[in-house]
C-alpha cells in the first residue's frame, strides 16, 4: 500500500494473534466493486477509524469481518482467525454493532441482552448478571423492562452497542455508532471506547463523524472509491497544505476587521461565533496570529474549521485525483 501522508509502507504479514488485519481486499456485487483494494490493520489495544465517503467500501469491509460476506479476493484474519474458513472462531472473539441493528421489538431490553447472552451458550444466571451489567453500561437501566420497540432511536443504538458486548470480544466492529446519539450519549460513548481499548480490546469505528474520531481513534486508515489511500496515526498528521477556512474571535470585532483589512486577507462579516478567513496553509495562520497579537487585537480563539483529521483526509483525496 502507498500512503501518501507518509510514502510507501511494506505489506505486514498476518499476524497468528490478535486484532485485525486485512489485505487486498476485494469485493464486487454484480458489475459494481464496491471494494478494490483495502488494507487494514486494527491493533488490540487501540481504536482504528476507518474513514471515508459513503460509498467508499467501509461497510462492505466491516461486513466481510463480521463473516457476513465473503470477499472475493484478499487475506484477513480476525483476532488471529479467518472469517472465511473459520467463522464460528470469529464470531466467537468480535462484536459487531451495524448503522441498522435489527431488534426483537417485543421483547424487553433486558429480555433481549439475556437472550443473546444465551445464545452466546451462557447460563441463564450467568446472561441475566451480564444483562444487568450492560444496561448500566449503556445508560439503560431505567428502560430495562420496557419493550424494545417504545425505545428512542438513540437508547436503540445503546442497546445494540451493549448486545456486541454481550460476550466480551477481543474485537469490536462499530458502523457509525454515534448516529441519533445527543451530544452527552456520544462523549459516554467515546470514554466506553477509550476504556474497552485501554483493557486490550481491538476496535475499528467508520462513521462520518470526523470531530468525534479525532477525539476518540489511535489511528485512522483514509478510503476512498474502495481503496485504501493512506493510515496515520492521529497524533501525528501532519500539517495541512491545503487552504481552508480559520475562525478567529475577538473582544473587539471592529480592530480584528480592520487588521485583516490591512493585512490583505478576504474575510466574512462578524457573527457572535467570530470571523472566518481563509488562509493558504498552518504557517500561514501562525503568522497571521502573531500579526493580530503584536497588532493589539484582543484574539480569544483561534482555530481552523474542522479539525487536522477531516483536513488530512481532505488533502489525502484531493492528493489521488
Amino acid at each position: 500500500m502507498t500512503d501518501v501522508l507518509g510514502g510507501a509502507e511494506p505489506a505486514s504479514p498476518l499476524p497468528s494473534a490478535g486484532g485485525v488485519v486485512a489485505q487486498g481486499v476485494r469485493r464486487s456485487f454484480g458489475d459494481v466493486q464496491a471494494v478494490r483494494g483495502i488494507d487494514l490493520t486494527a491493533a488490540p489495544g487501540e481504536v482504528t477509524a476507518l474513514v471515508g465517503p459513503n460509498g467508499a467500501g467501509k461497510t462492505t469491509l466491516l461486513l466481510v469481518l463480521a463473516t457476513l460476506l465473503v470477499p472475493d479476493a484478499g487475506d484477513v484474519r480476525v483476532a488471529g482467525h479467518d472469517p472465511v474458513t473459520e467463522p464460528d472462531a470469529v464470531r466467537a472473539r468480535m462484536g459487531w454493532s451495524p448503522d441498522v441493528f435489527g431488534l426483537y421489538d417485543n421483547l424487553t431490553a433486558r429480555e433481549y441482552l439475556q437472550f443473546v447472552g444465551e445464545a452466546y451458550r451462557m447460563g441463564r444466571a450467568e446472561a441475566g448478571r451480564r444483562a444487568a451489567e450492560l444496561l448500566d453500561l449503556a445508560r439503560l437501566p431505567e428502560h430495562a423492562d420496557r419493550p424494545v420497540h417504545t425505545m428512542s432511536r438513540g437508547q436503540k443504538q445503546r442497546l445494540g452497542l451493549a448486545r456486541a458486548l454481550v460476550h466480551d470480544p477481543e474485537v469490536l466492529l462499530l458502523d457509525e455508532p454515534a448516529s441519533g446519539l445527543d451530544p452527552r450519549s456520544r462523549v459516554e460513548l467515546r470514554d466506553l471506547l477509550r476504556r474497552l481499548a485501554r483493557g486490550g480490546t481491538a476496535v475499528i469505528v467508520s462513521s462520518h463523524l470526523l470531530g468525534d474520531l479525532e477525539e476518540l481513534a489511535d489511528r485512522a486508515v483514509f478510503v476512498e472509491a474502495g481503496a485504501t489511500v493512506g493510515e496515520h496515526r492521529i497524533d501525528a498528521l501532519p500539517s495541512s497544505r491545503a487552504a481552508r477556512p480559520w475562525r478567529v474571535r475577538s473582544l473587539d470585532d471592529a480592530a480584528l476587521v480592520r487588521a485583516l483589512a490591512d493585512a490583505g486577507h478576504e474575510h466574512g462579516e462578524p457573527t457572535s461565533a467570530g470571523v472566518e478567513v481563509r488562509l493558504d496553509s498552518d504557517e500561514e495562520a501562525a503568522d497571521l496570529l502573531a500579526a493580530l497579537v503584536r497588532d493589539g487585537v484582543p484574539v480569544v480563539a483561534f482555530s481552523p474549521l474542522g479539525g487536522a483529521l477531516q483536513a488530512a483526509y481532505l488533502e489525502l483525496v484531493e492528493d489521488e485525483r
